[in-house]
Parts: structure tokens; C-alpha cells; sequence
């Protein structure tokens, strides 16, 4: 790859560093997670708060590519606490989004392997370890989860989120 074709790449990368899209990966995550979070509106909800939680809801991951259960149904306007167990010997994680956002940040994961983020809906689970994500579901419709490390998306590691209209 000459210079002029690795331009482009280059721009995209110190793009991303720049939006705080790349951020790291650590086993600490969950505990630094609860620190303050961004609240953003986004087309399956907003960040939650703990007060506000209405439920929990245990979800397991596995190395056989699973999420158990791989459909939860909540009522619009819940804040749910998602408490994900990683019962596999490599990393997990669970993002929640639309399809077409997932399908996105699949493919550059799959460009960039080493890519981090942290945004709260989307919890890194280190093998053995538990995370969690409070969410308020305050849009109807259908929405996805998945874990988009390398690989463990294409192995079918997905569910859906079906919000309930009041």
C-alpha cells in the first residue's frame, strides 16, 4: 500500500480516536462503567438510572457464540438492568442497537480488531466476570443486541429486544 492509498485509512483512524469512539478495553470496565454516563437518545433508548430500575434481567454468554435468553421483551418506558455473565473462557460483550448499526460496527471490528469503545449500551465481559448495562426502553419497536468482537457476531452471537408499546 503506497502513502497516497494509506491517507484515507489514516484520516478514518485519528477520526474515530478524536470522536472517543476508540476507547480501552479493561477487566475493570464494569466497575468504571458506573461512573457518570453520557445520556443520549438513541432510536432503542437512553442510558438509565439505577433508581429508576424497574427489573433485572440475567443474561448469560457463552463460547458457543450465544447470548441465553436471546429475546427479551420489555414494556416501553422501563428501565431495565441488564446483568451479563460471561461463562466462556474469552471476552464478550453486548451491544445493543438497530441492525443496520450493528451490521456497521461489526464490519469495522472485523477491520480493526483491537477497536474499544464505551458507550452505555454496551457492556465488555471479561471470561468468568459479570457487566451491566441500565437502560430505559422508552422507544417501541424491535431492536438488536450482539457482541461484535471479531468473529462472535458472524457466529450468530445475537438477540432481540422487543419493546412493547404502552
Amino acid at each position: 500500500m503506497n502513502q497516497i492509498n494509506r491517507l484515507p485509512l489514516a484520516l478514518t483512524l485519528l477520526a474515530l480516536l478524536a470522536s472517543g469512539s476508540v476507547l480501552a478495553h479493561s477487566e475493570q470496565h464494569s466497575a468504571q462503567h458506573s461512573a457518570a454516563v453520557v445520556k443520549e437518545q438513541k432510536p432503542w433508548g437512553i442510558a438509565g438510572d439505577r433508581e429508576q430500575v424497574s427489573r433485572t434481567i440475567e443474561i448469560a454468554m457463552s463460547d458457543q457464540m450465544r447470548f441465553s435468553p436471546d429475546l427479551l421483551e420489555v414494556k416501553q418506558g422501563e428501565t431495565i438492568r441488564l446483568v451479563h455473565r460471561n461463562n466462556g473462557q474469552v471476552m464478550h460483550e453486548f451491544v445493543i442497537g438497530t441492525q443496520d448499526d450493528l451490521d456497521k460496527h461489526a464490519a469495522l471490528m472485523v477491520k480493526f480488531p483491537g477497536m474499544e469503545h464505551d458507550e452505555p449500551y454496551m457492556a465488555h465481559v471479561a471470561p468468568g466476570q459479570t457487566g451491566e448495562i441500565i437502560w430505559t426502553f422508552n422507544r417501541a419497536g424491535d431492536f438488536d443486541f450482539a457482541c461484535l468482537i471479531a468473529g462472535h457476531y458472524q457466529a450468530g452471537m445475537l438477540g432481540k429486544v422487543r419493546v412493547i408499546a404502552n
